[in-house]
């Protein structure tokens, strides 16, 4: 077992909201050979119920049901679009407008496995974007995204031409180096060869909005990641 303790960033009687690395799977998948967000949670709850996933390269914020008719109560939130859910994400270039919506239904890919694609026959998808910063080559986004279909907010960022950094499945999948935003490198005399500045998946879940069983209205939040943080700092000193 992981010896990784779940970021717990808000509890009550009825669910738990965790900040989810990147690289850890929600729940279990199809092998079983690694250990999922999910059992990590059920070692320190013991019974708990999925109400939602992140892909396993997204960090930030997922809940949990902690008993079957919250379970119920709040899956029945996400499916009638209830939730609002806010992301986080650095893209490849600048897009054309500052803010917008795409608007492009969603299916399995006819042949690979796990690749989704835009087609009119898939089922409707709605992503918010909005231009936080740029910075040439890069750029940082916000998403609120209406649906909540696998891979959405990365299909649709490919679909617009710009995809999210480090994605291999919708994007060049490259890491991102010093050596591509800053004009003069050189690398140090200790180092043969760089080393990535990121290397993962540019993207985090950032806040989720709801109002519970109990009326109680929900704004939950995660921190950008350490390491999403030290590379925006990197573009930001480096931007020409």
């Amino acid at each position: 077992m992981q010896k990784l303790k779940p970021e717990i960033i808000f509890e009550d009687d009825a669910f738990v909201a965790v900040n989810k690395p990147s690289g850890l799977l929600s729940v279990p998948d199809r092998e079983g050979t690694e250990i999922s967000l999910k059992q990590l949670l059920q070692q320190q709850y013991g019974q708990i119920w999925t109400v939602h996933r992140l892909d396993k390269d997204t960090s930030g914020v997922i809940v949990f049901a902690k008993d079957e008719i919250t379970h119920k109560f709040l899956s029945g939130l996400f499916e009638g679009r209830e939730v609002e859910k806010y992301y986080t994400g650095l893209v490849h270039g600048v897009p054309s407008v500052e803010s917008g919506s795409v608007d492009a239904a969603i299916t399995e890919h006819p042949v690979k496995r796990g690749l989704m694609v835009t087609n009119k026959k898939g089922k409707p998808a709605l992503t918010d974007f909005m231009l936080a910063e740029s910075f040439g080559k890069f750029s940082l986004m916000r998403f609120r995204i209406h649906t909540g279909r696998t891979h959405q907010i990365r299909v649709h960022m490919k679909h617009i031409g710009h995809p999210i950094v480090c994605d291999p499945l919708y994007g060049n999948g490259e890491p991102v180096m010093l050596s591509s935003i800053k004009k003069k490198f050189n690398l140090s005399k200790k180092e043969e060869e760089e080393k990535p500045l990121f290397n993962r998946l540019a993207l985090h879940a950032e806040r989720l909005q709801f109002t519970d069983a109990k009326k109680q209205k929900n704004t939950i939040e995660a921190p950008l990641p350490k390491d999403m943080r030290a590379l925006l700092q990197q573009l930001r000193k480096w931007k020409s």
